[in-house]
Parts: structure tokens; sequence; C-alpha cells
């Protein structure tokens, strides 16, 4: 049971991450508004959130301008797909244990 514990990753424990995660994982690229419309998020906890994941780096973001106006988007990177999907394989293996 000790090996399937340890295919999980920290950086996912949190519901909002674990939603970050599936949402660019899911899609290629996700600008701000869209993650927290689609997570139901307040700016500043979503912003946390995504410092958290881009700490380990599992996201990166891009800046520019859609008219005139700031917009930032998010990707997950390759190590972020990978931790992603090890974390997702070891919650399979442990719910067929039970």
């Amino acid at each position: 049971m000790k090996e399937l514990l340890d295919g999980l990753d920290r950086a996912f424990e949190n519901k909002t991450r674990l939603g970050i995660m599936s949402a660019l994982v899911v899609n290629d690229r996700l600008d701000f508004n869209a993650l927290k419309e689609l997570l139901g998020a307040t700016d500043g906890n979503l912003a946390s959130h995504l410092k958290s994941l881009e700490r380990s780096d599992y996201v990166v973001y891009e800046k520019d301008f859609l008219d005139r106006k700031p917009n930032t988007t998010y990707y997950a990177t390759d190590l972020g797909r990978e931790a992603f999907k090890k974390h997702i394989q070891a919650i399979e293996q442990l719910l067929k244990k039970l």
C-alpha cells in the first residue's frame, strides 16, 4: 500500500490545483479568466494556486495583449503532464485496492 501512496504528488492535494491541472491537461492552454470561471475560484485564490504549480515547474504562463487588455495564458509543462498522469494512476490503483 505504501508504494501506491508514493505515487501521489502533494502538489495536487488541493482541489483547486487538481482542477487547474485537469483543465490544462485536457486543453492545450487556458487564460486566467477561463480557469477562474471553470473552477469557480476567486482571483487571489486562483493566482496563489497557479504560483504554487509554477514553482513546481508544472505550469508556465505567457502574457500578451488582447484588444489592448493584458491577457495571461497558462499551459501545463511536459513535467506537469507527466506528474499529473502519475498522480491519477496512483489514485486509480488505490481505488482498485478498495
